[in-house]
């Protein structure tokens, strides 16, 4: 799941490149803005084919913030053949994300391995490694430039892997809004560097303080396929449970 994240000074007036701004300066911002310490939030996922059919699931979603290391909990509410799947998310220093989900069917909780990182997650376009925050430090960046991107005066970056086999793509191309420096738009190329995914926010706004993308799009370009998240509702910083991100809580589904 696409990371929530937050206002940071609300008048830039001026260019950053004018201060030397750099790539990777500009990734690292946007990596630290401050999203709250913990998020609840109900999602709906719209699947879409390229014929336009729309298979809809409700999400509810948990995450946490501890340091710099976020854990994030989902489960499936609806429809009835994906009900009460659930998948936890932790996040580690230096290594990849743990990660495990449960399969309702299979009544067991199952790791998902490093190598199943390019792996499509519940049938969307994203990928397990999609949804992890990826660090700043395993990525060379480039500014290449600034445009206006729908309403957004933007940072261009490419990104990629320092280490070729660390990313199933071969670079990503990120409009980051100059103001908030919410990533608004990314362009994802598979290794032969065709363009294979594009990310757009739809719906941008503030909850409590925080900037929010309350509606984004993932179009895979070679396929036709879509996938639609739209937050119906979410609250940052309100108390959760520890055992709320555990494999205990995926088993199930209570918080003990």
């Amino acid at each position: 799941m696409i990371k929530r994240i937050a206002a940071v000074a609300a008048a830039v007036m001026i260019p950053l490149s004018l201060f030397g701004l750099d790539g990777t300066e500009i990734a690292r911002r946007a990596h630290d803005i401050e999203d709250g310490d913990t998020s609840h939030s109900a999602v709906q996922m719209d699947l879409i084919e390229s014929d336009g059919e729309v298979k809809s699931r409700l999400i509810e979603e948990w995450g946490r913030d501890e340091g710099d290391l976020t854990s994030m909990v989902m489960v499936f509410r609806s429809p009835a053949s994906v009900k009460d799947t659930r998948y936890l998310q932790i996040e580690n220093e230096n290594r990849d994300d743990d990660k495990w989900i449960y399969l309702p069917a299979l009544k067991r909780v199952r790791r998902i391995a490093s190598s199943e990182g390019d792996k499509s997650f519940m049938g969307s376009d994203a990928t397990y490694d999609d949804m992890e925050t990826r660090e700043v430090e395993r990525d060379h960046h480039e500014l290449l430039r600034e445009e206006r991107f729908e309403k957004w005066d933007c940072h261009v970056v490419k990104a990629w892997a320092k280490d070729p086999e660390d990313s199933q793509y071969s670079y990503r191309i990120t409009w980051f809004d100059t103001a908030s420096f919410v990533p608004v738009k990314v362009e994802m190329y598979d290794k032969q560097e065709t363009l294979l995914k594009v990310l757009s926010v739809e719906v941008l706004e503030q909850v409590q303080g925080y900037w929010t993308p309350l509606q984004t799009l993932m179009e895979n370009v070679q396929t036709g396929h879509a996938t639609r998240l739209t937050f119906k509702k979410i609250v940052y910083d309100e108390p959760l449970p520890d055992a709320l991100f555990s494999t205990s809580f995926l088993e199930t589904g209570r918080v003990r």
